[in-house]
């Protein structure tokens, strides 16, 4: 596809999205080769300057055969080297350039630029996607992701491009042995000692830099033969380098650093990593560092570590499970579809921007661009409300139920969008034809989300349920029926309002609460206008 593209008289726009370590670079320096062979330039645009030296390094080797002049323009440069490469790159002396966002700067200037790749486009900002606009308008670009998001969504999310996607591993890759278990000195000690003996290494994630250097020592205690080194983003550019350098050399056994190393760092002998404190990541986080090992056809493992005695989030207890459950090679797309599931969309004009950009989707852009131009045309725009309801009931859809992740997701997706009784008639019909009669948890979920819906529309902020006491909160632009709500409040026994807009009631009754839940909100509804003859 690359090749077609690169050869076409259209400047090339092609996305290559592949799951970690299943040989996007390979690609790349595959086109990069085909460029230089053509007398253009090339330039790798990376995230971090880690990757751009692992980049650096591995474009020299594979390249040390071929009379191509490459320099690597980051942080890592003094301002005299950066002065006399961007010299030299202006003059078409150089032929392969590798930096960080540092390339976007408006004094580097190209001879004469063919093929531009971007790595891990997802890390980019608006401003440098700008700059990248101006710089590539009559230039191949070439763009990898590890991010498995659906093939539409990146359509929307990255402007209409062509996309090409590697599903298959590499010859002979095993999968990773993923390992949930308690922080203890002894896990700790078998996991390094265990990779040592096969003459492996090991990275030590812990994001902390004021307490690394302690955690980096007590590990000298526990592995007193290891061969520790330390690296985080607070290092000066120098020892960065010197340290990743050593590790690439295998002159030490155990890095102990920060999430420095989550993009693209790929180090065979490395099959061992063990990550301190695993429940404060996110799922696509902890996703990409499992990526750092079992890039090389040994077996590898990653131990995700949590505090000893601490009671975890449902949430952070659900990605765990997740990255156990998903340990097989390719796994990413599923990995991306719990992360929209667990977190959600997310607001992303207000302050919830829980989950990436990523998650809105094409449909939620349209929407919000619909009601930014009814703004900008002096229309009036509702807010749109989201309610929270804590029922303390189960409402789930259980994996036995419907087993595929995706399937199971897309049905989420659905249920949210009820709106009516019909709405919710209709998904209950498909649902029985398609995976047989719906479990309880189900139809609970089912009346759940019409009651949502329902809730939202009278614009009310949150219904909370504690056996047999219900409060209520009211937004200020509530559209609860005032008189019914005070006609309510003087006829049950214990039910009171606060001027703060909260309504406090005892509902007793053999009833089920989404029952008990649906006639209080009709109850308060304003009633609907009558027609007359």
């Amino acid at each position: 596809d690359i090749k077609r593209d690169m050869e076409s008289p259209q400047p090339m726009d092609r996305l290559v999205c592949g799951d970690v370590g299943f040989g996007k670079t390979e690609v790349a320096m595959r086109a990069a080769f085909k460029a230089l062979a053509d007398d253009k330039q090339v330039a790798i645009l990376a995230p971090t300057t880690v990757l751009a030296f692992q980049h650096y390094e591995t474009f020299r080797q594979r390249f040390a055969a071929f009379p191509v002049e490459i320099e690597m323009l980051t942080r890592f440069r003094s301002r005299a080297q950066q002065q006399e490469i961007l010299e030299r790159l202006a003059a078409g002396k150089i032929d392969l350039v590798i930096g960080t966002h540092r390339l976007l700067s408006k004094d580097v200037v190209f001879a004469d630029l063919g093929l531009l790749v971007v790595d891990e486009e997802q890390r980019f900002g608006v401003r440098h996607k700008e700059r990248l606009k101006q710089i590539t308008k009559n230039v191949d670009v070439l763009t990898l992701t590890a991010t498995p998001i659906p093939r539409t969504l990146h359509m929307s999310l990255v402007g209409l491009r062509d996309i090409s996607v590697i599903q298959t591993p590499p010859r002979d890759r095993l999968s990773i042995q993923t390992v949930v278990a308690p922080r203890t000195d002894q896990i700790i000690r078998t996991a390094i000692e265990q990779e040592i003996g096969r003459a492996g290494q090991v990275y030590f994630i812990h994001n902390r830099v004021e307490s690394i250097w302690q955690v980096a020592a007590h590990i000298q205690q526990l592995v007193p033969g290891a061969r520790i080194g330390v690296g985080h983003g607070q290092l000066a550019e120098k020892d960065i380098e010197k340290v990743v350098l050593k590790f690439m050399r295998h002159e030490f056994d155990v890095f102990v650093c920060t999430t420095i190393v989550e993009n693209g760092l790929d180090i065979p002998l490395a099959n061992t990593i063990v990550i301190d404190k695993a429940e404060n990541y996110g799922l696509s986080e902890l996703y990409q560092l499992r990526g750092r090992v079992g890039r090389s056809n040994r077996r590898a493992y990653a131990y995700l570590l949590v505090e000893e005695g601490k009671e975890l989030s449902s949430t952070a207890r659900k990605r765990l499970a997740a990255l156990k459950e998903f340990s097989e090679l390719g796994s990413g797309f599923k990995i991306a579809a719990l992360d929209l599931e667990l977190r959600g969309a997310g607001n992303l004009l207000g302050a919830e921007q829980h989950g990436h950009i990523a998650a809105v989707g094409f449909e939620t852009y349209c929407r919000l661009l619909e009601d930014t131009m009814r703004k900008l045309q002096g229309e009036e725009v509702e807010e749109a409300v989201r309610s929270s309801l804590k029922l303390q009931l189960d409402v789930h859809i259980p994996p036995d139920y419907i087993g595929d992740e995706i399937q199971r997701l897309q049905v989420y997706k659905r249920l949210a969008e009820i709106r009516t009784d019909a709405d919710a008639e209709r998904i209950r019909g498909e649902l029985r034809d398609r995976y047989g009669t719906a479990p309880a948890a189900v139809s609970n979920l089912i009346e759940y989300a019409l009651l949502k819906s329902r809730a939202e529309q009278l614009r009310i902020e949150s219904i909370e349920r504690r056996r047999t006491q219900w409060t209520l909160r009211f937004r200020g632009d509530s559209k609860v029926d005032a008189k019914r709500l005070m006609q309510f409040v003087a006829a049950t026994r214990g039910a009171s309002f606060s001027p703060q807009g909260v309504l406090q009631c005892e509902l007793n009754g053999l009833e089920s609460p989404l029952n008990t839940l649906k006639k209080l909100l009709d109850e308060l509804a304003p009633v609907p206008p009558s027609t007359g003859s």
